[in-house]
C-alpha cells in the first residue's frame, strides 16, 4: 500500500542512537514537494519537528509545523487550530517538564493530494512535577505509550489523530481511571457537554462502514487492507479461536491500554473477548492503513487506525452495562513476520471510554 522509498524504516535502526536517527544518510533525499529540503525522508521529518518541538523545547515552532486551522481528533474531544496546540504542550510540559517523546517507529504512506501520512509510535517517560488532567503532582516517574497520525502538506500537518493510554497514564500516577472518567463525566454535564453526543456521527459512521467478514486470511504483504479486516472482523469481534491462529503467531506480545502487556495468542484472544464482548450491536471500520518494509522486506510494519462502536450492553470489564452507544477511536501497529502478527500494540483513551460509560443521558 506504500512504498520505502527513503532511508530504512526507524525500527529497522533501533540500535542507534538519537542522534543518528536525526542525522539520516546524506544523499537520499525522498521527492517530497512543498517540504524543506532538509528532511531526508518523510519519517526524518515526523522524528525531527517532534525533536525540535518537544525536546528542544521550541514550542512555538508548532507554528512552523501545523496549519492554523489543523483539525486534531482524540478520543475525549476535538481540538482546533494551531494556538491550542501550542497552549497545550506548554502546558504539558508544565506537568511533566522533562517528558520526552521518543520515536518507536513511524509507518507511513504517500497519499497522493491528501499529502503524506505517519502513524507514529512513541513512548514517553516523564515525572508528573507539576498539576495534570488528573490532579496535584504526585512527583511519580511514568511511561506512557502514545499513537500519533498525522496527515501533511506543504511542510505541515494539517490533520491529526491521537490515541493515549491515559488510563495507563493515570494507574502509574496513582488514580483509578474510572473515578477520573466519572469525575470528568459530572464535568461535562456541568458546563452542558455529552461525549455521547459528541461522537454520535461517528457511531453511525462505523456502523455504515463496518469491516466484512474476511473467510480467507490474506497475504499482509501483498493485502494488508484484507488482512486488517480478517483481524478486526474474525479475531477481535468474532472472537474466533482458529482465526487467532492462522493471524497471531502464538509467542504474539501484544500491548494494549490500561498497562495490559499479553503473551501469547491465547491471552490475546481472552483480553478482545473480554473488552469487545461488553458490546452488542458492535462493529469496526478502518479509517486508515499505511505499511513499510520491515528488515528489508522479510517481513511488514502495519498501522491501521479504525473506529470501533458498540451499545454497552454486557457486563464485564466496562463494568455493568448500562445499554449506552459507545464509540472507540483506537489506532494499532503490527509486526508481521512469516505472515503472521508477532507484535502487536495497540492504544486508545480508555478514560474516555469509562467516561462516555459514566455519561448521563
Amino acid at each position: 500500500m506504500s512504498q520505502y522509498l527513503g532511508a530504512l524504516p526507524i525500527t529497522e535502526v533501533a540500535t542507534t542512537s538519537e542522534a543518528d536517527l536525526l542525522n539520516p544518510v546524506p544523499g537520499r533525499r525522498m521527492d517530497m514537494p512543498g517540504f524543506d529540503e532538509e528532511f531526508v525522508d518523510f519519517p526524518d521529518y515526523i522524528v525531527r519537528i517532534t525533536d525540535r518541538i518537544w525536546h528542544q523545547r521550541q514550542v512555538e515552532k508548532c507554528r512552523d509545523y501545523y496549519t492554523a486551522d489543523c483539525a486534531i481528533h482524540t478520543l475525549a474531544g476535538e481540538i482546533v487550530g494551531v494556538e491550542t496546540v501550542v497552549t497545550n504542550t506548554h502546558a504539558t510540559l508544565a506537568a511533566f517538564p522533562d517528558r520526552r517523546l521518543e520515536p518507536d517507529n513511524v509507518v507511513w504512506s504517500n497519499d497522493g493530494e491528501a499529502g503524506f501520512y505517519s502513524s507514529h509510535l512513541i513512548t514517553s517517560p516523564m515525572t508528573n512535577l507539576g498539576p495534570s488532567d488528573f490532579g496535584p503532582a504526585t512527583g511519580k516517574r511514568v511511561k506512557v505509550i502514545t499513537i500519533a497520525d498525522c496527515a501533511c502538506r506543504d511542510n505541515r500537518i494539517y490533520e491529526e489523530w491521537l490515541a493515549r493510554d491515559y488510563s495507563g497514564m493515570a494507574i502509574q500516577l496513582g488514580y483509578d481511571p474510572v473515578a477520573i472518567a466519572q469525575r470528568q463525566a459530572g464535568e461535562d454535564a456541568a458546563r452542558g457537554f455529552s461525549l455521547l453526543e459528541h461522537h454520535a456521527d461517528r457511531y453511525q459512521a462505523t456502523l455504515a462502514n463496518t469491516v466484512p467478514k474476511v473467510a480467507m486470511l490474506s497475504d499482509p504483504s501483498a493485502d494488508p487492507l484484507a488482512f486488517a479486516q480478517f483481524v478486526l472482523a474474525q479475531v477481535w469481534l468474532s472472537g474466533d479461536e482458529e482465526a487467532t491462529r492462522q493471524a497471531y503467531d502464538f509467542r504474539v506480545k501484544t500491548t494494549y491500554p490500561s498497562l495490559d502487556f499479553l503473551y501469547g495468542s491465547g491471552e490475546l484472544l481472552a483480553h478482545t473477548r473480554a473488552l469487545f464482548g461488553c458490546f452488542g450491536q458492535a462493529a469496526f471500520a478502518i479509517e486508515h492503513i499505511a505499511d513499510i518494509p520491515y528488515l528489508s522486506g522479510a517481513g511488514r510494519d502495519i498501522a491501521v487506525r479504525w473506529s470501533f462502536a458498540g451499545n454497552h450492553t454486557n457486563a464485564g470489564a466496562y463494568g455493568n452495562p448500562g445499554g449506552k452507544p459507545i464509540v472507540i477511536m483506537g489506532i494499532t501497529h503490527w509486526r508481521i513476520l512469516n505472515g503472521q502478527i508477532t507484535q502487536e500494540v495497540t492504544i486508545w483513551d480508555d478514560v474516555a471510554v469509562h467516561r462516555q460509560i459514566a455519561t448521563a443521558v
